[in-house]
């Protein structure tokens, strides 16, 4: 007993003096142990949040190639929507929650899409690198029906904050998409809508990086021709005007990854809208 006592009095003797020397804790290898897992944890966590957060792809830098990426991969769609999403459909609002996305092809299952310009100049847009907001929208012709989708540039990453659905406002001017729908699905009402002789510009066949202006007469036109779209029409506005008002309409049509590429010129004269260049640069 006296030998038990003797070494408590000199285990408290050695933990006294040490006390003298430094505030030593005993506990202190645990804590850190502790403290070291806590921030793993929180560091743990903030990879996670940071991993929810979109991050810029290449295909970021060019609207053209993120939104042929984001209508083809449904993994990456579903992460550039802005969630819940505000849908406007005529006057009505409504959010979509995620858990009710479905997958939005857009244009990608089509072999071409089409863009409209009221401007030569305008089609230096195509592929700026420097746009943080961009609409790309459908035109339902027969339906006289626009849905546009609203997208932004937020950190580098291309994002889908809303949609909406909106008729097309009437003119009281000959309007360029009834006319359109006219044009493309009636034959007839095509060669009347055709300037004579129609200016014609296209490759080459002899040198590949050469351009020929030339001319088409109207039975011509029919053998050279793109299939129209008769439904509806795309349309990507990277920033250019398409005023109702215009007496220029460009339609572009563009393939989607088989280097088609036509270029229809339309002018709004007295008798109405009609065709007055034709553009096929295919490769």
């Amino acid at each position: 007993m006296k030998q038990i006592i003797a070494g408590v009095i000199v285990l408290l003797s050695l933990v006294s003096c040490g006390n003298k020397k430094a505030n030593i804790d005993p506990f202190a290898s645990i804590t850190n142990l502790v403290d070291s897992a806590k921030n793993e944890q929180a560091d743990s966590t903030n990879i996670e949040k940071a991993s929810d957060e979109p991050k810029p792809i290449e295909a970021d830098e060019s609207f053209d190639d993120f939104i042929y990426n984001f209508a083809s991969d449904n993994a990456l769609q579903k992460q550039r929507v802005v969630f819940p999403l505000p849908y406007y459909n005529l006057d009505h609002a409504s959010k979509i929650e995620k858990k009710f996305w479905k997958h939005d092809a857009l244009f990608s299952k089509q072999s071409y899409y089409t863009l409209l310009f009221d401007r030569e100049e305008d089609m230096d847009l195509v592929g700026d690198t420097s746009l943080t907001s961009v609409q790309m929208e459908w035109i339902f012709i027969k339906k006289r029906m626009v849905k546009k989708y609203y997208f932004e540039r937020i950190k580098g990453a291309w994002m889908l904050e809303a949609i909406n659905l909106r008729p097309i406002e009437e003119n009281e001017n000959e309007d360029f998409v009834e006319f359109f729908g006219h044009f493309a699905s009636d034959t007839i009402f095509q060669r009347q809508r055709i300037r004579e002789p129609l200016l014609f510009v296209t490759t080459d066949p002899d040198d590949d990086f050469s351009i020929l202006e030339t001319t088409l007469e109207l039975d011509q036109w029919f053998a050279f021709r793109p299939a129209l779209p008769v439904d509806k029409l795309s349309n990507i506005n990277y920033g250019q005007k398409n005023s109702d008002r215009s007496s220029h309409k460009i339609l572009a049509l563009k393939g989607v990854g088989n280097g088609f590429s036509n270029i229809l010129y339309f002018q709004r004269r007295e008798n109405g809208w009609e065709l007055y260049k034709f553009e096929d640069t295919s490769i």
